[in-house]
Protein backbone atom coordinates (compact mmCIF):
# COMPACT_ATOMS: atom_id res chain seq x y z
CA UNK A 1 0.00 0.00 0.00
CA UNK A 2 2.96 2.53 1.32
CA UNK A 3 4.45 1.41 -2.33
CA UNK A 4 1.43 2.04 -3.96
CA UNK A 5 0.56 5.80 -2.94
CA UNK A 6 4.33 6.91 -3.40
CA UNK A 7 3.73 5.78 -6.28
CA UNK A 8 0.47 7.91 -6.97
CA UNK A 9 2.28 10.69 -5.52
CA UNK A 10 4.92 10.38 -7.99
CA UNK A 11 2.64 10.63 -10.63
CA UNK A 12 0.66 13.81 -8.91
CA UNK A 13 4.36 15.71 -9.12
CA UNK A 14 5.12 15.05 -12.68
CA UNK A 15 1.82 15.56 -13.84
CA UNK A 16 1.77 19.00 -11.77
CA UNK A 17 5.19 19.74 -13.49
CA UNK A 18 4.28 19.12 -16.62
CA UNK A 19 1.06 21.05 -16.17
CA UNK A 20 2.87 23.89 -14.57
CA UNK A 21 5.67 23.95 -17.60
CA UNK A 22 2.33 23.93 -19.88
CA UNK A 23 1.32 26.89 -18.38
CA UNK A 24 4.39 29.01 -17.90
CA UNK A 25 5.51 28.18 -21.51
CA UNK A 26 3.66 31.12 -23.35
CA UNK A 27 5.56 34.12 -20.73
CA UNK A 28 8.83 31.60 -21.35
CA UNK A 29 8.86 32.26 -25.16
CA UNK A 30 7.76 35.57 -24.96
CA UNK A 31 10.69 36.72 -22.51
CA UNK A 32 13.05 34.56 -24.62
CA UNK A 33 11.89 35.94 -27.68
CA UNK A 34 11.39 39.62 -26.54
CA UNK A 35 14.16 40.07 -23.68
CA UNK A 36 16.64 37.16 -24.04
CA UNK A 37 17.36 36.82 -27.75
CA UNK A 38 17.44 40.30 -28.37
CA UNK A 39 20.35 41.28 -25.86
CA UNK A 40 22.09 38.03 -27.03
CA UNK A 41 21.97 39.97 -30.65
CA UNK A 42 23.30 43.13 -28.88
CA UNK A 43 25.62 42.01 -27.26
CA UNK A 44 26.80 40.38 -30.75
CA UNK A 45 26.79 43.42 -32.56
CA UNK A 46 28.07 45.85 -30.33
CA UNK A 47 31.60 44.27 -31.88
CA UNK A 48 30.40 44.42 -35.32
CA UNK A 49 29.48 47.29 -37.50
CA UNK A 50 26.59 45.96 -38.49
CA UNK A 51 24.04 48.20 -40.50
CA UNK A 52 20.07 48.88 -40.17
CA UNK A 53 20.08 48.64 -44.28
CA UNK A 54 22.73 45.64 -45.29
CA UNK A 55 25.68 47.58 -47.92
CA UNK A 56 27.69 46.18 -50.37
CA UNK A 57 30.26 45.38 -47.66
CA UNK A 58 29.55 42.21 -45.35
CA UNK A 59 29.57 42.78 -41.48
CA UNK A 60 33.07 42.97 -40.12
CA UNK A 61 34.08 42.41 -36.34
CA UNK A 62 35.53 45.38 -35.17
CA UNK A 63 36.30 44.16 -31.50
CA UNK A 64 36.06 47.28 -29.07
CA UNK A 65 35.81 49.83 -31.56
CA UNK A 66 32.34 50.59 -31.30
CA UNK A 67 33.17 50.85 -27.35
CA UNK A 68 36.46 53.39 -27.67
CA UNK A 69 34.41 55.83 -29.93
CA UNK A 70 31.78 56.50 -27.49
CA UNK A 71 34.26 57.33 -25.02
CA UNK A 72 35.38 60.38 -27.27
CA UNK A 73 31.68 60.77 -28.28
CA UNK A 74 29.83 64.42 -26.78
CA UNK A 75 26.89 63.28 -27.64
CA UNK A 76 27.02 59.95 -25.91
CA UNK A 77 29.04 61.75 -22.70
CA UNK A 78 25.82 64.27 -22.69
CA UNK A 79 23.23 61.49 -22.65
CA UNK A 80 25.26 59.81 -19.81
CA UNK A 81 25.54 62.38 -17.51
CA UNK A 82 21.96 63.17 -18.01
CA UNK A 83 20.54 59.71 -16.79
CA UNK A 84 23.41 60.44 -13.67
CA UNK A 85 22.11 64.21 -13.32
CA UNK A 86 18.08 62.82 -13.57
CA UNK A 87 18.66 60.13 -11.42
CA UNK A 88 20.64 62.30 -8.66
CA UNK A 89 17.83 64.73 -9.06
CA UNK A 90 14.51 63.11 -9.20
CA UNK A 91 15.21 59.73 -7.23
CA UNK A 92 15.41 61.57 -3.51
CA UNK A 93 12.72 64.31 -4.84
CA UNK A 94 10.47 61.13 -5.51
CA UNK A 95 11.22 59.66 -2.70
CA UNK A 96 11.14 61.99 -0.34
CA UNK A 97 7.54 63.56 -1.65
CA UNK A 98 6.61 59.56 -1.64
CA UNK A 99 6.97 59.27 1.46
CA UNK A 100 5.55 62.62 2.99
CA UNK A 101 2.34 61.41 0.74
CA UNK A 102 2.13 57.88 2.59
CA UNK A 103 2.51 59.18 5.90
CA UNK A 104 -0.28 62.06 4.99
CA UNK A 105 -2.71 59.29 3.56
CA UNK A 106 -1.98 56.68 6.32
CA UNK A 107 -3.91 59.16 8.63
CA UNK A 108 -7.63 58.13 9.68
CA UNK A 109 -9.46 61.19 7.75
CA UNK A 110 -12.22 61.58 6.21
CA UNK A 111 -12.04 60.77 1.87
CA UNK A 112 -8.66 59.15 2.56
CA UNK A 113 -9.32 56.69 -0.24
CA UNK A 114 -10.60 59.59 -2.65
CA UNK A 115 -7.26 61.15 -1.84
CA UNK A 116 -5.62 57.71 -2.40
CA UNK A 117 -6.81 57.35 -5.41
CA UNK A 118 -5.86 60.90 -6.51
CA UNK A 119 -2.23 60.62 -5.88
CA UNK A 120 -2.42 57.48 -7.64
CA UNK A 121 -3.92 57.97 -11.07
CA UNK A 122 -0.86 59.80 -12.59
CA UNK A 123 0.80 56.34 -12.35
CA UNK A 124 -2.40 54.60 -14.13
CA UNK A 125 -1.88 56.81 -17.11
CA UNK A 126 0.62 56.34 -19.49
CA UNK A 127 3.81 58.26 -20.07
CA UNK A 128 3.30 59.16 -23.65
CA UNK A 129 -0.56 60.65 -22.69
CA UNK A 130 0.69 62.28 -19.33
CA UNK A 131 3.96 64.21 -22.14
CA UNK A 132 1.47 65.32 -24.08
CA UNK A 133 -1.01 66.71 -21.28
CA UNK A 134 2.11 68.41 -20.03
CA UNK A 135 3.43 69.73 -23.57
CA UNK A 136 0.02 71.66 -23.39
CA UNK A 137 0.79 73.43 -20.02
CA UNK A 138 4.09 73.94 -20.91
CA UNK A 139 3.00 76.26 -24.42
CA UNK A 140 5.54 79.20 -24.37
CA UNK A 141 2.78 81.70 -24.67
CA UNK A 142 2.04 84.02 -22.45
CA UNK A 143 -2.03 82.30 -22.19
CA UNK A 144 0.23 78.82 -21.40
CA UNK A 145 -0.95 77.55 -18.40
CA UNK A 146 1.91 77.55 -16.29
CA UNK A 147 3.03 80.63 -17.89
CA UNK A 148 -0.19 82.02 -16.40
CA UNK A 149 0.42 80.63 -12.89
CA UNK A 150 3.93 81.35 -12.56
CA UNK A 151 2.66 85.44 -13.20
CA UNK A 152 -0.24 85.50 -10.96
CA UNK A 153 1.66 83.68 -7.69
CA UNK A 154 4.97 86.28 -8.66
CA UNK A 155 2.70 88.75 -9.69
CA UNK A 156 3.68 89.72 -12.65
CA UNK A 157 7.73 89.31 -12.10
CA UNK A 158 8.22 86.45 -14.31
CA UNK A 159 7.38 86.66 -17.87
CA UNK A 160 6.86 83.85 -20.13
CA UNK A 161 8.86 80.80 -20.10
CA UNK A 162 9.91 78.95 -23.21
CA UNK A 163 9.98 75.80 -20.90
CA UNK A 164 10.98 73.74 -23.43
CA UNK A 165 13.12 75.52 -25.62
CA UNK A 166 15.22 76.89 -23.40
CA UNK A 167 18.45 74.65 -22.87
CA UNK A 168 18.58 76.27 -18.66
CA UNK A 169 14.57 74.65 -18.23
CA UNK A 170 14.39 72.10 -20.73
CA UNK A 171 15.35 69.20 -18.51
CA UNK A 172 13.88 70.51 -15.39
CA UNK A 173 10.78 70.87 -16.84
CA UNK A 174 10.95 66.58 -18.03
CA UNK A 175 12.30 66.19 -14.22
CA UNK A 176 8.87 67.92 -12.75
CA UNK A 177 6.85 66.07 -14.85
CA UNK A 178 8.74 63.05 -14.27
CA UNK A 179 8.50 63.39 -10.35
CA UNK A 180 4.59 64.15 -10.74
CA UNK A 181 4.06 60.80 -12.95
CA UNK A 182 5.91 58.44 -10.66
CA UNK A 183 5.25 59.89 -7.06
CA UNK A 184 2.23 57.83 -6.77
CA UNK A 185 3.92 54.66 -7.36
CA UNK A 186 6.41 54.92 -4.42
CA UNK A 187 3.74 56.24 -2.15
CA UNK A 188 1.46 52.85 -2.66
CA UNK A 189 5.16 50.83 -1.43
CA UNK A 190 5.79 53.47 1.13
CA UNK A 191 1.84 52.93 2.22
CA UNK A 192 1.87 49.66 2.53
CA UNK A 193 5.56 49.21 4.51
CA UNK A 194 3.80 51.58 6.91
CA UNK A 195 0.62 49.57 7.65
CA UNK A 196 3.05 46.90 8.40
CA UNK A 197 4.75 48.40 11.70
CA UNK A 198 3.28 47.37 14.84
CA UNK A 199 0.91 50.35 16.68
CA UNK A 200 2.66 48.95 20.04
CA UNK A 201 5.75 51.03 19.12
CA UNK A 202 3.69 54.17 18.57
CA UNK A 203 2.28 53.43 21.87
CA UNK A 204 5.85 53.08 23.80
CA UNK A 205 7.26 55.63 22.11
CA UNK A 206 4.15 58.17 23.58
CA UNK A 207 4.72 56.56 26.41
CA UNK A 208 8.08 57.84 26.60
CA UNK A 209 6.92 61.42 25.93
CA UNK A 210 7.69 61.44 21.84
CA UNK A 211 5.89 63.88 19.82
CA UNK A 212 4.80 63.01 16.28
CA UNK A 213 8.25 64.70 14.74
CA UNK A 214 10.17 62.23 16.66
CA UNK A 215 8.27 59.42 16.15
CA UNK A 216 8.67 59.93 12.78
CA UNK A 217 12.56 59.54 12.91
CA UNK A 218 12.30 57.43 15.75
CA UNK A 219 10.21 55.02 15.08
CA UNK A 220 8.43 55.06 11.15
CA UNK A 221 11.66 55.89 9.02
CA UNK A 222 13.71 52.60 11.29
CA UNK A 223 10.81 50.48 10.33
CA UNK A 224 10.69 51.35 6.85
CA UNK A 225 14.62 50.73 6.25
CA UNK A 226 14.14 48.06 4.26
CA UNK A 227 11.16 49.82 2.09
CA UNK A 228 12.80 52.99 1.66
CA UNK A 229 16.31 50.72 0.23
CA UNK A 230 14.28 49.19 -2.05
CA UNK A 231 12.10 52.17 -3.34
CA UNK A 232 15.44 53.89 -3.37
CA UNK A 233 17.03 51.52 -6.14
CA UNK A 234 14.07 50.35 -8.01
CA UNK A 235 13.34 54.26 -8.54
CA UNK A 236 16.68 54.64 -9.61
CA UNK A 237 16.86 51.97 -12.26
CA UNK A 238 13.18 53.22 -13.07
CA UNK A 239 14.97 56.76 -13.62
CA UNK A 240 17.69 55.27 -16.23
CA UNK A 241 15.24 54.20 -18.41
CA UNK A 242 14.28 57.75 -19.12
CA UNK A 243 12.95 57.77 -23.03
CA UNK A 244 9.71 58.56 -23.59
CA UNK A 245 8.86 61.81 -21.79
CA UNK A 246 12.09 63.36 -23.75
CA UNK A 247 11.11 61.50 -27.38
CA UNK A 248 7.36 63.26 -26.94
CA UNK A 249 8.67 66.59 -25.57
CA UNK A 250 12.13 67.11 -26.84
CA UNK A 251 13.26 64.86 -29.01
CA UNK A 252 16.68 65.28 -27.49
CA UNK A 253 16.52 69.21 -28.16
CA UNK A 254 17.39 71.96 -26.96
CA UNK A 255 20.75 71.32 -28.10
CA UNK A 256 21.38 68.20 -27.32
CA UNK A 257 20.50 68.88 -23.25
CA UNK A 258 17.80 66.72 -22.99
CA UNK A 259 19.67 63.66 -24.83
CA UNK A 260 19.49 60.19 -22.53
CA UNK A 261 20.83 57.16 -23.09
CA UNK A 262 18.07 54.97 -24.46
CA UNK A 263 17.39 58.05 -27.04
CA UNK A 264 20.62 58.23 -28.60
CA UNK A 265 20.44 54.46 -28.88
CA UNK A 266 17.05 55.15 -30.66
CA UNK A 267 18.84 57.85 -32.96
CA UNK A 268 22.10 55.75 -33.23
CA UNK A 269 20.54 52.27 -34.65
CA UNK A 270 17.07 53.82 -36.22
CA UNK A 271 17.43 57.15 -37.84
CA UNK A 272 21.54 56.53 -38.42
CA UNK A 273 21.55 53.09 -39.26
CA UNK A 274 24.21 52.19 -36.80
CA UNK A 275 22.99 49.18 -35.32
CA UNK A 276 26.77 48.11 -34.17
CA UNK A 277 27.19 51.16 -32.22
CA UNK A 278 23.60 51.57 -30.82
CA UNK A 279 24.30 47.76 -29.75
CA UNK A 280 27.39 49.30 -27.38
CA UNK A 281 25.46 51.71 -26.03
CA UNK A 282 22.74 48.90 -24.81
CA UNK A 283 25.41 46.94 -23.55
CA UNK A 284 26.84 49.84 -21.54
CA UNK A 285 23.31 50.71 -20.51
CA UNK A 286 22.73 46.86 -18.97
CA UNK A 287 26.06 47.15 -17.32
CA UNK A 288 24.88 50.19 -15.65
CA UNK A 289 21.38 48.73 -14.53
CA UNK A 290 22.45 45.36 -13.18
CA UNK A 291 24.81 47.32 -11.29
CA UNK A 292 22.34 49.32 -9.57
CA UNK A 293 20.58 45.76 -9.03
CA UNK A 294 23.43 43.74 -7.75
CA UNK A 295 23.59 46.72 -5.60
CA UNK A 296 20.24 46.51 -4.41
CA UNK A 297 20.95 42.43 -3.64
CA UNK A 298 23.67 43.27 -1.99
CA UNK A 299 22.17 45.95 0.43
CA UNK A 300 18.32 44.38 1.03
CA UNK A 301 20.95 41.33 2.28
CA UNK A 302 22.84 42.89 4.45
CA UNK A 303 19.87 44.20 6.14
CA UNK A 304 18.14 41.20 6.42
CA UNK A 305 21.23 39.84 8.15
CA UNK A 306 21.24 42.21 10.47
CA UNK A 307 17.44 42.13 11.15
Amino acid sequence: MATQSSTKSGGWRKDEGAIAWLFTSPALILLLLFVVLPFVMAFIYAFTDQRLVPGPNPTKFVALRNFTRLLADKRFLRALLNNFTFVGVVVPIQTTLALLLAVLINQKLKFVNIFRTIYFSPVAITMVVVSVVWAFLYESSPNGTINRFMNIITFGLLGPQDWLGNPKLAFPAIMLLSIWQGVGFQMVIFLAGLQEIPFSLYEAAQIDGANRIQQFFNVTLPQLRNTTIFVVLSTTILAFQLYSQVEVLTRGGPQNTTQTMIFYTKVMGFEQGKIGYASAITVIFFVIVLGISLIQRTVLSEERSVD
